[in-house]
């Protein structure tokens, strides 16, 4: 293969020595990214899969082309998710692509390859006006929550609490589990939680009243069982029966229970990515402006959010009817 552990020979610029072998670059181009530790890990996969093929095809990484790059894309088109069952979608492809294109943007920097391969590469296009998210109505997160509130167990108290910052917040899910107790807080009279969004921004939320009456009911419990005041649990905010934080794939489960005890349609195929969906489509409906939603989501591009409002082609949101209305009040 490929990397050794003698360093690349210096150029007259005298680049920086490659790390020794892939593993030690992808962690060093990792520790160079401000990411979540969910999109860590999705990348190490994406870099892995990559070195992966480029093994079993007898490929130097670093000599790789724009072509190798694109009968791997083919390749990927080709592939079945093992948990779906299905081929790879292609914003699937795109981003385990565009994942490639920064490590090897990464090695370009190290002076360890001339130029990035997936620059020149053809790359699946991908539909910024879709999501492959199953979407829910306003009624179905209703029924939803009702679930949540009728449920029994250890658990019920926290899977409301869960539910209600998933639903009320639009929380990507690994923020919501990254909260800890210390960042809930209060701000000018909201009560308010802190988190790290997507690309390691610091940000705020505001909390509902029905949202903050839930986590309350479930950090009383949380103290109770414990032993202790509710001002002294410490950690994670949302925490499993032995104390420890809450994983992604918990929530997943958690969701799709609720939904099917609500009687959904589609409880198989939702996600907390789902009441993410559900909340920008109905701040929308209900008349927040589309940059009061992109800030609330923290997206960089207002086609993001406009991509998660699912009623945004509704008729009744017709701007002519808006133009229409005005003109009849000035005639009038």
């Amino acid at each position: 293969m490929v990397f050794s552990d003698a360093p690349v020979l210096a150029r007259p610029s005298a680049p920086p020595a490659l790390p020794s072998g892939p593993v030690e670059v992808t962690e060093a181009w990792l520790r160079n990214r401000r990411l979540s530790e969910h999109t860590r890990d999705a990348y190490r996969r994406d870099v892995t899969g990559w070195l992966r093929w480029c093994a079993g095809h007898d490929l130097d990484p670093l000599r790789a082309t724009f072509l190798h790059v694109n009968e791997y894309a083919r390749a990927l088109e080709s592939s079945v998710d093992a948990r779906s069952g299905r081929t790879l979608t292609p914003a699937t492809v795109a981003r385990r692509l565009s994942a490639l294109s920064s490590w090897y943007d990464f090695l370009v920097k190290l002076g360890a390859v001339p130029a990035n391969p997936v620059s020149g590469a053809d790359r699946p296009r991908v539909d910024r006006d879709h999501s492959a998210t199953v979407g829910l109505t306003p009624e179905e997160v209703d029924a939803l929550l009702s679930a949540a509130d009728a449920d029994t167990g250890a658990t019920a108290v926290r899977n409301r609490a869960a539910l209600a910052l998933l639903a009320d917040l639009g929380l990507r899910v690994g923020e919501l589990i990254s909260l800890d107790l210390t960042d809930l807080g209060t701000e000018r009279g909201h009560r308010s939680v802190r988190f790290v969004g997507k690309g390691g921004k610091q940000r705020r939320r505001a909390l509902t009243p029905g949202t903050g009456h839930a986590v309350d009911a479930y950090l009383a419990q949380r103290a109770a069982t414990t032993g202790v005041p509710v001002p002294q649990l410490t950690g994670p905010l949302l925490v499993t029966a032995s104390g420890a934080r809450l994983d992604r794939h918990s929530v997943f489960r958690m969701v799709r229970r609720l939904a099917r005890a609500a009687g959904i349609p589609a409880w198989a195929k939702l996600s907390p990515h789902s009441l993410r969906h559900a909340f920008a489509t109905t701040a929308r409906s209900e008349g927040v402006p589309l940059e009061d939603v992109q800030d609330a989501m923290g997206h960089a591009d207002p086609r993001t959010t406009r991509r998660y409002d699912r009623d945004r082609h509704n008729l009744d949101r017709d701007p002519a009817y808006a133009v229409w209305a005005a003109r009849s009040r000035r005639r009038g």
